[in-house]
């Protein structure tokens, strides 16, 4: 009873469905006209309970599957952070679009994990055959054969999934290659080889029409030798669509077919409808600074850094400094606290009676003004009074009046403040040489991931405030000057 009861809800609301659209079938494929719009259209048949959010990012992507679509584009890279509708937009709207033009067009699509290939097929599938689809294209569209992974239409088009590993047979109009690399797997050299290996050699040859059959390649950056990494810097001809989670004004994207990355400020949010900035905060903080750089800002840095390398510091970790180390404490002073700018920074190192270097403390703040000379205050208290206090003079009479009301508010304490010189890799250099000869130790603390991912990204990744505070009280620790009395760094 209760079955044949939904089984008549289910017949009802078919046809209700039916009528509507029969009643405004005009006027939905007008606004299907474009991918953008068909996107919208559609939404409802894969997510009925969850309400269509739109960003521009997505009329972004949209614009360049219709260049390749209209055949301006044969070779598209998009990279984009997770959980922007990357998948949904290109492996599952797209060619369910593209088949109301040209319902004899192959795809070939693939994912480092079958079983999101399989998803993607069957997003596919379940659109093509769903009431909406078929009342409106169903003239043109339907289904002969309707396996999971794999399906085709009475036009001879067709869509066949395969996992990237096995990427070996098979051609088509379109091959689409959708997160090639998993975020474990990216950080193995030999899958990240194996893959690039096989993108490389095999993806050319899986095309119907080398000149003019498309390849588009969507992913999140994960390393800098990924499939990305690899059609950028062997110059293979891709479109290169990157819209980074904040925006990096220096890093702007723009494109042949005349797109440029709207945003203006630096740091303003991709998806900000979706993602705001209290979610990317919050998800910032179980990644780290290393997936940040390339999930979030499609611009991955090795994880063995550039200027300084996590291996440097096995074996460097200490419980506690050895009785007799002279100290400094130098602070990276940022002018504001906004969330995407640079952050203060104060880095407490130490010269160990036998010459070695001790990183004893790091904090950060993006606080501004009071709150900032509060924690200075408040730092210098628990260090104690033996250590220097090192603190930057920017030029101009403003920095010096800055720093002298700072040595002021430190009365008692032994305080330094002068011009800082050259740029911050210069800085750091000496600091990096002591690191990689093995002299310099780290004392156990909670601080200790953000400090080491922070170095280890440096020059490439977003903060640097803890390096420059690092390369600071290096610095002084090695000029004889520097354990003098209180100095107001030439005010006079």
């Amino acid at each position: 009873m209760l079955k044949a009861i939904r089984q008549e809800r289910e017949r009802r609301r078919l046809e209700a469905e039916r009528e509507r659209i029969a009643k405004d079938a005009e006027r939905i494929r007008a606004r299907c006209a474009t991918l953008a719009g068909f996107v919208r259209e559609a939404w409802h048949v894969l997510h009925p309970a969850i309400d269509y959010v739109h960003g521009w990012h997505i009329d972004a992507i949209c614009d360049h599957l219709e260049a390749v679509t209209r055949g301006g584009i044969t070779r598209l890279l998009i990279n984009v952070p997770p959980g922007t509708m990357k998948s949904l937009l290109v492996s599952t709207f797209w060619p369910a679009w593209e088949w109301t033009k040209e319902p004899s067009r192959s795809y070939l699509t693939t994912s480092y994990s079958e079983g999101y290939a399989k998803r993607d097929a069957r997003r596919m599938r379940d659109l093509v055959e769903s009431e909406w689809y078929q009342s409106l294209w169903g003239d043109r569209v339907t289904l002969s054969r309707k396996a999971e992974i794999s399906f085709e239409n009475t036009a001879r088009g067709y869509r066949e999934g395969k996992a990237f590993a096995s990427l070996t047979g098979g051609r088509a109009d379109r091959l689409i290659i959708d997160d090639p690399h998993s975020t474990e797997t990216a950080e193995s050299p030999a899958e990240r080889e194996t893959t690039a290996r096989i993108f490389r050699e095999s993806v050319p040859s899986r095309l119907n029409d080398p000149a003019r059959s498309a390849i588009i390649i969507i992913m999140q950056r994960l390393h800098e030798a990924d499939v990305s990494g690899q059609a950028i810097s062997l110059k293979l001809g891709y479109e290169h669509l990157m819209l980074p989670m904040e925006f990096e004004p220096e890093r702007r994207c723009r494109t042949s077919i005349g797109f440029q990355d709207p945003r203006q400020s630096s740091g303003e949010l991709l998806f900000p409808e979706r993602f705001s900035r209290e979610v990317v905060e919050r998800d910032k903080v179980p990644m780290g600074s290393y997936a940040v750089a390339g999930q979030f800002q499609q611009r991955p840095v090795p994880r063995e850094g550039g200027m300084f390398k996590r291996s440097w510091f096995d074996g460097q970790f200490i419980g506690a400094p050895p009785a007799g180390t002279r100290w400094v404490r130098h602070w990276d002073l940022a002018a504001t606290k906004k969330k995407t700018a640079a952050r203060t920074a104060g880095v407490k190192i130490g010269r160990a009676p036998d010459g070695s270097f001790i990183v004893g403390h790091a904090v950060t703040t993006q606080d501004e003004g009071n709150a900032v000379r509060k924690l200075i205050k408040a730092t210098a208290e628990v260090d104690g009074k033996s250590p220097l206090i090192s603190l930057p003079q920017d030029p101009g009479q403003a920095g010096k009046v800055q720093a002298k009301d700072m040595v002021a508010m430190l009365a008692g304490w032994t305080v330094k403040a002068e011009p800082e010189t050259g740029d911050k890799v210069t800085r750091a250099e000496p600091f990096a040489a002591q690191c990689e000869a093995g002299n310099v130790y780290i004392v156990r603390g909670e601080w200790n991931e953000s400090y080491l991912d922070e170095l280890c990204l440096f020059p490439g990744g977003q903060f640097k405030d803890q390096v420059d505070a690092s390369s600071g009280a290096f610095g002084k620790l090695l000029d004889k000057r520097g354990g003098g009395s209180v100095s107001l760094g030439g005010f006079y």
